[in-house]
């Protein structure tokens, strides 16, 4: 494409909108409700839960029916309801980081959308703009440009028209951080380097989690097993009993007993809600398996800059006169500092966005008054020159100074200082570098005549002193670390700063790390072998490009880590997608970064991620606990229908009608009052569980069974006691009955936590816990009570003395399993 100083027309500037399209990049396309529905369903677990309702209706059970029916309603509307949510934040973050661009058009200077501007255009570039394509620069005037989202520098590049060919370059998405251009567009779009990272993220295939895997396996294998447990039951039945129609009945019960519909509607529901209580500490998910997966958290790789520290300069120490004062000492010594923070302030642009810039001019403003001047002339930074010079005439005298500031070995160089004293003053810049922070250095020179030289090598500077800045860190991210550490998951900072900074925020923060550091350039030099060997022992990453961020995250993956990681650069998003979790920054991230991320954290805070994976944790043991309570409660259910139907002289015991009220108690116990239990004990002072080990593993499977036929026993119990009594079968229905459901309560409330007791469960008083049992308790009063519900469930009532033996029983049950969960602990 040719690049040339004429500038377009509107009309040439349509043809090439309608050619090359606009300048954005694609995301992904908001799904319908009718697309999310059809994604919902064609998961095994919501065809399964299809047929059941299916099958219920075509025999004539409409009310099992249209509730299950209502439960896929129900979770297709939770989970468009959480895409909608997801995609207006994305898009008001969109919004947020989307730039305008001045450009020239039929001669003249115009400001369009980003997205509107098209190959050929001039664009011209000021401080604090947001460069809107890649384009070549035609004319600068000192271009400083931070290019971290491109390419994880943390130090800002100059560009230079007549300089080499990547410095006459400027990338879509990067900052304007000083001086000023005119760039002529090269590229927009899916062209530019943003969007070819974009594209390249299509070669990544994101894998299921275990958990998915593992449920799919699981459902399927019972759904084989229902089906023919209930034709096995239907054909001994009628073997047995010669009714069809009952047989029929009693197959279906079984089937209903077997098949643990609530599975698919719990899973969907626990991360529905899991993705709503992470937007409560500032995390949008963007893929709700990763809410799964953040409990098994493993490795967390972070980025240093706005993530563990607030992404701003303060001044931290200055030097003057061979003296050094900490910050809380320049207030009283502000005579003494009077020239040196004078020198930092004039040398700098008043209205810079610069943060060391920012720094000085807040330091300054809070102690001193400036001083009426006039800029008489600028020296910007130069790519041979790392300092920058002011030249201002003081109003009330006429007096005019140049101030100088910019690298200590720059600064030296300016003042002409010799060898032995610049070695003096260069120990003491190393001194604070190690410390991790930044150091700048000021001087001055009077001017005694009306002539201004034309470079800065000429003033004949006197060195005044030294600043340091730092960008603090966070407040909370040292306990986050902590909660980290104790909770077994390595920390890994990745940062393109210098390895000695790297080293002192580490130290400040309380991160491990053995004063291992490895750099860049270390990672280029080292095969596969030697890198995968080296990472095992490494928490620090300094000098790293984010290209080399996939290296790190696939090293670590080949070793059966699970990997969070946050970004926020374009050349992050490889990395953010490789990652069992991504997470990309909200406010400094770009839109590539979030659109490959599983989770987008909307205030760049690391002590945001450790809440998630706290969160994640307890979300994870909260499903595990509802998903082994459905599984011990279809035992007696099953071995209720399955006994009546083997010997055919006990009295029938469980009808669908009976099992729909059960469903009614499971279904929401299992989706919102286990989802709603507070965290367990200690919950960040266990190791992350094995990657290995299954989500429902067989000492799992077992422990359910065992609580499953302990809840029959009881009943059963119960049972053949009552037909010993010579109550009629609808009195031993009704007694045997309220033995399952007052089993039920007790089994909920031992399963509730694993660290605590039922007596604890109910004094933390989750609400939606009380709420169902007692609901279930009147329901199942009404039933046994009232004669229309007794007509309806056929029973009778036995008088209340019989349910003491029910009671007692469950509560005995109740026990057992206390015992063994207190044996558990210990």
């Amino acid at each position: 494409m040719e690049t040339n100083n004429n500038c377009l027309s509107n009309e040439e500037a349509e043809a090439r909108l309608k050619e090359f399209g606009y300048n954005e990049l694609p995301t992904s396309k908001s799904k319908n409700i009718f697309l999310i529905a059809f994604e919902v369903m064609k998961e095994p677990m919501f065809i399964l839960l299809l047929s059941c309702a299916t099958l219920y209706i075509i025999l004539g059970d409409y009310n099992e029916g249209l509730i299950l029916l209502s439960s896929v309603l129900l979770i297709i509307f939770i989970t468009f309801f959480q895409h909608q949510k997801t995609e207006k934040s994305l898009d008001a973050l969109r919004q947020l980081s989307s730039p305008r661009a001045l450009v020239i058009r039929d001669g003249n200077e115009i400001r369009i959308p980003g997205r509107e501007v098209v190959p050929d255009d001039i664009i011209i570039l000021a401080e604090g703009d947001r460069i809107p394509a890649d384009a070549k620069i035609i004319e600068s005037n000192y271009l400083t440009v931070d290019e971290s989202l491109l390419s994880g520098e943390s130090l800002a590049v100059i560009k230079n028209k007549n300089s080499d060919s990547e410095s006459v370059l400027i990338y879509s998405g990067t900052l304007v951080i000083q001086g000023s251009a005119k760039a002529v567009v090269l590229h927009t779009g899916l062209n530019t380097q943003f969007g070819k990272i974009g594209q390249s993220l299509e070669s990544i295939v994101k894998d299921e989690t275990k958990l998915q895997i593992e449920l799919k396996s699981l459902i399927r294998n019972l759904f084989i097993g229902g089906a023919v447990i209930s034709v096995g039951v239907i054909i001994l039945f009628y073997l047995k009993r010669g009714d069809f129609i009952n047989s029929l009945l009693n197959g279906l019960a079984a089937s209903m007993a077997i098949l643990p519909e609530e599975f698919p509607v719990v899973l969907t529901i626990f991360l529905a809600l899991g993705a709503w209580r992470l937007s409560k500490n500032k995390v949008l998910t963007r893929n709700a398996s990763a809410i799964e997966t953040l409990g098994s958290a493993t490795v967390l790789c972070t980025d240093k800059t706005g993530t563990i520290t607030q992404n701003k300069m303060q001044i931290t120490n200055m030097y003057t006169n061979g003296n050094a004062y900490f910050k809380k000492d320049i207030k009283s010594n502000e005579i003494v500092l009077k020239e040196l923070l004078e020198a930092f302030y004039y040398a700098s642009n008043s209205k810079s966005i610069d943060p060391m810039e920012i720094a000085i001019a807040n330091e300054f403003k809070n102690i001193y008054k400036e001083v009426d001047h006039t800029l008489i002339k600028e020296y910007p930074l130069s790519k041979n020159l790392f300092a920058m010079t002011r030249v201002i005439e003081i109003k009330d005298n006429s007096k005019k100074i140049a101030y100088c500031k910019g690298a200590p070995e720059a600064i030296l160089e300016l003042c002409n200082i010799n060898e032995s004293e610049s070695q003096k003053y260069l120990t003491i810049v190393k001194g604070f570098a190690k410390n991790g922070l930044r150091v700048l250095a000021a001087a001055s020179a009077e001017i005694n005549n009306d002539t201004i030289p034309e470079t800065q090598t000429s003033f004949n500077f006197s060195f005044i002193g030294l600043i340091t800045f730092e960008d603090p860190i966070r407040v909370e991210v040292p306990q986050a670390i902590k909660e980290c550490n104790e909770a077994g998951i390595k920390v890994i900072m990745i940062t393109g700063d210098y390895p000695e900074t790297a080293m002192s925020i580490a130290t400040q923060i309380g991160l491990i790390h053995n004063n291992i550091v490895i750099t860049g350039d270390e990672i280029k030099s080292m095969t596969d072998a030697e890198f995968n060997e080296k990472i095992k022992l490494t928490h620090i990453f300094a000098r790293i490009i984010p290209e080399q961020k996939l290296k790190i995250i696939q090293a670590l993956k080949s070793q059966n880590e699970i990997v969070a990681m946050t970004g926020d650069g374009v050349n992050d998003a490889p990395a953010l997608k490789a990652a069992d979790i991504g997470i990309a920054m909200g406010q400094k991230g770009t839109d590539v970064a979030r659109e490959a991320s599983s989770l987008v954290l909307l205030d760049d805070n690391f002590a945001s991620i450790v809440a998630a994976i706290r969160l994640g944790r307890r979300i994870y043991d909260n499903l595990q606990k509802a998903m082994s309570y459905i599984l011990a409660i279809h035992v007696p259910i099953i071995g209720l229908v399955l006994i009546p139907s083997i010997f055919s002289a006990l009295p029938i015991l469980l009808m669908p009608l009976h099992i729909v009220f059960m469903e009614l108690i499971i279904d929401p116990i299992c989706s919102i009052a286990f989802e709603s239990e507070q965290e367990e004990k200690s919950i960040m002072k266990r190791k992350p569980r094995n990657v290995n080990e299954k989500f429902f593993g067989w000492n799992k499977i077992i422990y359910s069974l065992f609580e499953g036929t302990l809840m029959l026993s009881v009943v059963l119990i119960v049972y053949f006691m009552s037909i010993n009594e010579g109550h009629t079968d609808n009195e031993v229905r009704a007694i045997s009955f309220s033995a399952l459901i007052i089993a039920n309560v007790f089994l909920i409330l031992t399963s509730l936590s694993k660290t605590r007791s039922f007596l604890s469960v109910l004094k933390e008083k989750n609400w939606a816990v009380i709420l169902i049992l007692s609901i279930a308790l009147i329901m199942l009063f009404l039933t046994i009570r009232v004669p229309f519900l007794q007509n309806i469930f056929n029973f009778n009532f036995p008088g209340y003395a019989h349910f003491i033996s029910s009671i007692t029983i469950a509560f005995f049950m109740l026990i057992i399993l206390e015992i063994i969960k207190l044996v558990k602990l210990k």
